[in-house]
């Protein structure tokens, strides 16, 4: 059988010089954006760049950009991602529980039901953490401290309606207090606020601290899950202190609904192979968050509890409807 690459070269060949470049075949690279609803060096920008390039290896042809559509607790990006065209070279970044936050505090769910999900990549917990100069015993002893002063234990969280800001609301309704909660303009402020005992304590996501915790710049109070965390087995769980708080982030890629299902299954297939490759999951370790594959259909079902759950809160304890992703 005669290949086709010597029948190509064979008719350059007969060709005029000039002329031989145009048979010669070169591989087509097609480019597909991600979009992140927060601007470049945020926290949700650092979680999805070293994910991009992961893709590219999982999906060779393809070259992968992101592009940050900050503004409006991440709706930009959402409503842009719903307006993509068909292709499905136009993927968004989305965290929950944030996206039924935005359903709540928006009173407007069309982004749930315009956006199909294709599975999430990354679990991570919500960490409580104390300065290392001047340390909490314990969560407990912060509810319990709140509870004669509420005025006594300042906690600091990212803005209103992030993740960590969430599950300390949560954790006002399961211990019966009013806690001081001091909300920032993201996480990294937070951070720079316990980091300088600005405020007794801080809810963040485990990224954010998992290396001032290795340097012994703070204290680990609890991580709100069920189980010990891999990454740091030594931080008690809030489930252990009586607390049964769990509260986990997870990062993964939707697309507009109704668009190319063959794109869909190619993505879908990449993203499974990237949480399960050695690499990714050395990344997440190192970061601070577990590499843990989640398919689409599952995730939207956690969504969906998390949507009602937040209905809930949002009847006593209303987040502000200006609030961060």
């Amino acid at each position: 059988m005669i290949r086709r690459r010597a029948v190509l070269a064979g008719a350059a060949a007969l060709l005029p010089a000039g002329r031989a470049a145009a048979v010669r075949v070169t591989p087509t690279v097609r480019h597909a954006t991600v979009l992140v609803g927060a601007p470049e060096g945020s926290g949700l920008d650092a979680h999805a760049r070293p994910f991009v390039p992961f893709l590219s290896r999982f999906m060779p042809g393809l070259e992968f950009t992101v592009h940050n559509l900050p503004g409006d607790g991440g709706m930009n990006a959402i409503r842009a991602l719903m307006a993509a065209p068909s292709a499905n070279l136009t993927l968004g970044w989305v965290v929950s529980p944030t996206m039924p936050a935005r359903a709540i505090d928006r009173q407007d769910d069309t982004h749930l039901h315009r956006l199909q999900l294709l599975g999430a990549v990354e679990r991570e917990p919500v960490a409580f953490v104390s300065p290392a100069g001047a340390p909490l015993d314990s969560l407990q002893d912060m509810i319990q401290r709140a509870s004669a002063d509420q005025d006594a234990i300042p906690l600091g969280t990212p803005p209103p309606g992030s993740a960590p800001h969430l599950a300390v609301l949560r954790l006002q309704l399961l211990a019966q207090t009013r806690l001081n909660i001091v909300t920032f303009p993201s996480a990294a402020a937070a951070m720079q606020a316990v980091l300088g005992a600005n405020v007794s304590a801080a809810a963040l996501g485990l990224s954010d601290v998992i290396g001032a915790l290795r340097n012994e710049k703070l204290v680990g109070l609890g991580i709100a899950a069920r189980n010990r965390f891999g990454i740091l087995p030594d931080m008690p769980v809030l489930q252990e202190a009586g607390v049964p708080l769990s509260a986990t982030i997870r990062r993964g890629l939707a697309v507009p609904v109704g668009g190319s299902e063959e794109m869909v299954g190619r993505l879908i297939a990449a993203c499974r192979g990237i949480a399960a490759d050695p690499d990714f999951q050395e990344l997440a370790n190192q970061r601070g968050y577990r590499a843990q594959w989640m398919d689409g259909q599952a995730w939207a079902g956690l969504m969906e509890r998390e949507r009602v759950d937040l209905a809930k809160l949002w009847t006593t304890d209303p987040w502000l409807p200006s609030s961060g992703g």
